[in-house]
């Protein structure tokens, strides 16, 4: 069982949509994640949105041009996103049991993203696992994007399970070295009290 479920429990697809679109309608900028991705690669390109959710980033993405896969383990989220935009692959999976040779997958990837505190949320003990699988889903140099809380004001949890040099470490085991760390995904400076980080790993050279 993840975090994620033992936090919110399993049908919170609705709940969750519910106050993202109560944020979206206070005016509160919504695609962060989008314009992050869309600065690294060019639209047409592939993505993995793992840990997709209700869809909010992977909708905006195919909007923009890309292909793109969402990738969750809860069927209540999914049926959320699956409302939100047919034209989208939508596959439950385990990303603990994510298979890069999947055939709906549809190959590699140019971008891996995990934002939404995907990597915190993650089943304890499978993390490195998972890093592994998502890391075997990337074309050659192509980036692991991930976003998540360091601290428990940015986090649905009561302790922060992640660290960020455990992460680090976990990508280097993948074979992944960092490329980037960012604060937001605005792109402003990191800096290590403030309760989050961006990070852009990729392949050594």
């Amino acid at each position: 069982m993840t975090r994620w479920s033992d936090a919110v429990g399993d049908d919170s697809g609705e709940r969750y949509q519910e106050r993202m679109a109560a944020l979206a309608a206070s005016g509160q900028a919504m695609h962060g994640e989008a314009d992050f991705v869309a600065g690294l690669v060019i639209a047409g390109t592939r993505v993995l949105d793992a840990g997709c959710g209700t869809g909010r980033v992977a909708v905006e993405l195919a909007a923009r041009g890309f292909d793109v896969v969402g990738a969750d383990v809860d069927p209540s989220m999914l049926a959320v996103a699956r409302r939100s935009a047919q034209d989208v692959a939508w596959l439950q999976r385990d990303l603990a049991a994510l298979d890069p040779e999947d055939p709906e997958l549809g190959g590699a990837f140019d971008v891996v993203l995990a934002a939404g505190n995907v990597i915190p949320l993650l089943a304890e003990g499978t993390e490195a696992h998972v890093i592994r699988r998502l890391a075997g889903c990337l074309r050659d140099h192509a980036p692991l994007v991930a976003g998540f809380g360091t601290d428990v004001g940015h986090l649905p949890l009561d302790d922060v399970p992640v660290r960020l040099e455990d992460y680090d470490g976990w990508c280097a085991e993948a074979g992944l070295i960092l490329r980037e760390r960012l604060l937001t995904w605005d792109r402003d400076p990191f800096e290590a009290d403030q309760g989050y980080a961006v990070s852009v790993h990729a392949r050594r050279a």
